[in-house]
């Protein structure tokens, strides 16, 4: 820190995005990272999808370790590479273990599954460059209308889900050889919102002792089990804040409430600050008002100079004190000794094949997938279907371009060819029904989305599903993602949540349907008017009676 001006530490402080691909050197998209490592110094990186008109794109392992490559070649010093895995790697990168959504973990009842995934999530994360990790989510979804954390959380139950977030630090912190830094968050708590704060500002009108009671458990469990950073939210908290100032820039939430009640020691990084929850400030002031909230971090501000120089400003008027930056500072040296970048900063290219997307890993993440599926309803035992091959079986993407229901129609295809299935998009004209059905599966995904402001079916899905249960014919509901769709359709024979939209979840759907795999899970959130926490019916394997025509 000796060697540093004051303009490379609070740079150090500065994390940008980054896609993972490698662009040309020629283009100006590489001419502004190397300006921003390079000539700024940034401190570090964090890892994004991105959009290829209408498809998110991920990563591939070796663009990515490539890329980092190049830029730790740049960086004075070794940048420090984040990202937001919250399902494992594959959140952000393609070829690697494909774990469901927390809540599916939540379903199970077991944190030791939650311990596994942080093992492998920090095996594969360190294999590809990836030292910080953004997880596990700590927030309690106690409101069903919430539209951005939902399957993100563990649950609803607060001591539940600290026992996962415990359990998932402890994963990732195992080997010593491949530790990266965990992270808690949204800080207070952003399970008890209804808006998402990608777009605006959104509020927890919960008081002091509620807030003791439900959101801070987990963030108090993570703290004791060591957990190395801590995500503030972009949501307004009445009883400690001004109903207007976002928990990002409070210092009354920070420094009073994280760091001096709390104990909390490590290092706190704001959420994006791009994002539409903190868009009364400009990309300066959200820098500065957050470093004096007691943040160590400024994540993906949407303008780095700018808030670079509003800092550096700052420290000069005497606003910020030269102490409070290098209390930051340290921190993140210090996470980077930690983390080893002090002695390997370049990713081994030739290692990632044997650390990433093992057979063995993915067999349990099929596993955890298979264990999260919870039976809710089930009317005239329809499930397990007694005659599959006379059943229509319906999937409702979410959008046209979306892959969801492909793993199931292929998994589906290869036990019975001859199977009657449908698969929709919210762009397609509702599809006659046909009359031969003796009963119908509708697979409905309904996933957590930035800037979609809720989770729920699109175009005409709804009336499609009133349709089909208006033939009177048993209709069973298979919730690919948001658990809470059961409210919107009471009348459905059957309902099946799996809590997640990924491939194994939509396979562990398929087995529970034709009776391969018990039915074992149990709600961890309440469903408003149909269903409590902890509800399930438990099945054991029964093979159907017919598998074919």
């Amino acid at each position: 820190m000796k060697t540093l001006t004051l303009h490379d530490k609070i740079a150090q402080l500065i994390f940008i995005p980054f896609y993972g691909a490698a662009p040309n050197t020629a283009t100006r998209e590489y001419r502004k990272f190397v300006r921003l490592v390079r000539e700024t110094h940034v401190g570090g990186l964090v890892l994004v999808n991105w959009s290829n008109g209408h498809v998110m794109q991920k990563a591939e392992p070796y663009a990515l370790a490539a890329f980092i490559n190049r830029m730790q070649r740049l960086a004075p010093i070794p940048l420090m590479v984040s990202g937001d895995f919250e399902r494992g790697a594959s959140m952000r990168v393609d070829n690697t273990t494909v774990f469901p959504h927390a809540m599916a973990f939540g379903a199970t009842g077991d944190p030791s599954l939650a311990r596994f995934e942080g093992e492998v999530t920090a095996r594969e994360a360190r294999a590809l460059g990836v030292q910080w990790v953004f997880f596990p989510v700590a927030d309690v979804n106690s409101n069903p209308d919430n539209p951005i954390i939902n399957i993100r959380s563990f649950g609803e139950n607060p001591q539940d889900v600290a026992k996962f977030v415990t359990a998932f630090i402890e994963g990732a912190r195992s080997d010593p050889k491949t530790r990266v830094l965990t992270t808690a968050k949204h800080f207070p708590g952003h399970g008890d919102t209804s808006v998402d704060t990608h777009m605006n500002l959104a509020t927890i009108s919960a008081g002091p002792e509620q807030l003791r009671r439900v959101e801070l458990v987990p963030f108090e469990a993570a703290i004791r089990a060591g957990v190395d950073s801590v995500m503030t939210a972009h949501i307004a908290v009445p009883a400690l804040d001004a109903p207007d100032v976002p928990a990002t820039t409070s210092r009354a939430i920070i420094t009073g409430l994280l760091r001096e009640q709390l104990g909390f020691k490590g290092i706190v990084v704001t959420d994006a600050l791009e994002m539409g929850g903190i868009k009364s400030y400009s990309a300066g002031d959200a820098a500065v008002k957050a470093l004096e909230a007691g943040v160590d971090v400024l994540l993906m501000t949407p303008d780095p100079e700018a808030a670079l120089r509003a800092v550096m400003a700052a420290v000069r008027s005497g606003r910020l004190s030269a102490k409070r930056i290098d209390e930051s500072v340290e921190r993140v040296l210090d996470a980077k000794v930690l983390t080893g970048l002090d002695r390997k900063r370049f990713v081994d290219v030739d290692a990632i094949a044997d650390s990433v997307n093992s057979p063995e890993a993915n067999r349990r993440a099929q596993e955890i997938a298979d264990r999260a599926v919870t039976l809710v309803k089930n009317d005239r035992n329809l499930i397990p279907l007694a005659a599959p091959a006379k059943t229509c079986f319906v999937v409702l993407a979410e959008s046209r371009s979306s892959t969801s229901g492909q793993a199931f129609q292929q998994e589906l295809k290869r036990r019975m060819q001859s199977a009657q299935i449908c698969m929709l998009d919210p762009t397609m004209p509702l599809p006659v029904i046909e009359p031969a059905c003796e009963n119908f599966v509708v697979m409905a995904f309904a996933s957590v989305s930035a800037y979609a402001g809720e989770v729920a079916l699109r175009g005409d899905y709804p009336t499609l599903i009133d349709q089909l249960v208006a033939t009177g014919k048993p209709v069973a509901l298979v919730a690919m993602g948001s658990p809470y769709l059961l409210r919107n359709f009471p009348k459905v024979s059957a309902y099946l949540a799996t809590f997640s939209t990924v491939p194994p979840s939509e396979i562990a759907a398929l087995k529970a349907l034709l009776g391969e795999i018990p039915i074992h899970g149990r709600l961890p959130v309440t469903i408003p008017g149909s269903a409590k926490y902890g509800d399930g019916i438990q099945l054991p394997v029964r093979p159907p009676t017919v598998t074919s025509r």
